[in-house]
């Protein structure tokens, strides 16, 4: 009980320390969130149901939970992509980059999507820096889901529906200054106790070598 002790009383004595390298975390984690480029999202949901017949609540909905799965993993495709390409109206397609493998990590970023559990709700999140261009970008991909989905499902007889139409987020939401800013005082604080032990660690072996001598 005493060793422990003794071991946190320089953490005790050097919180200055420690808390000076959490403010500087903390700095380095907001100023690098304003170092990346600012975005606003738009999300929209939809409904997918299933034609199963007499079947319990729960087996339908598993099965329209797994569908929109895989709708929702359809959705980062390079044939969605170009799915999208042809629907989209007044969305700037410049964006993306025409190297395929930089296209494919913008998509994959730009849009994400979401499943609740047991049940058929499709969320899909789109990011951009212009908030109207997310609108855009949210509105078409579930506009194409909604029109094409069962191309891209494997289950037969289902129907996808327009449940909540794209809302834009007011402020930007990429990056995450609040959660960088965290992580930076987190990582600040570890690293500051991280010091301190390993100054502790060198005075004793300070101390060790001398009496050595």
């Amino acid at each position: 009980m005493a060793s422990s002790y003794n071991r946190l009383i320089p953490l005790i004595s050097g919180w200055p320390t420690i808390l000076l390298f959490a403010g500087i975390g903390l700095l380095l984690g907001v100023v690098l969130s304003f170092t990346q480029q600012l975005e606003y999202s738009s999300t929209t949901r939809l409904l997918i149901t299933q034609q199963l017949g007499a079947v319990d609540a729960y087996t339908a909905g598993r099965s329209a939970e797994r569908i929109a799965e895989d709708l929702g993993n359809a959705v980062q495709t390079s044939t969605f992509y170009q799915a999208f390409l042809g629907a989209s109206d007044g969305f700037d397609t410049n964006f993306f980059s025409s190297d395929e493998l930089k296209r494919r990590k913008q998509w994959q970023k730009a849009v994400t999507t979401s499943v609740s559990r047991s049940s058929g709700l499709l969320t899909i999140r789109a990011f951009h820096p212009d908030a109207n261009q997310a609108n855009i970008l949210a509105a078409t991909v579930a506009d194409v889901l909604s029109e094409t989905g069962w191309v891209y499902s494997s289950g037969g007889n289902i129907a996808i529906q327009l449940v909540d139409t794209a809302v834009n987020s007011r402020y930007p939401v990429r990056p995450n200054v609040f959660v960088n800013g965290f992580s930076g005082f987190m990582l600040g604080i570890l690293a500051g106790i991280g010091y301190i032990l390993l100054q502790v660690e060198q005075l004793r072996r300070r101390h060790q070598l001398m009496h050595e001598g």
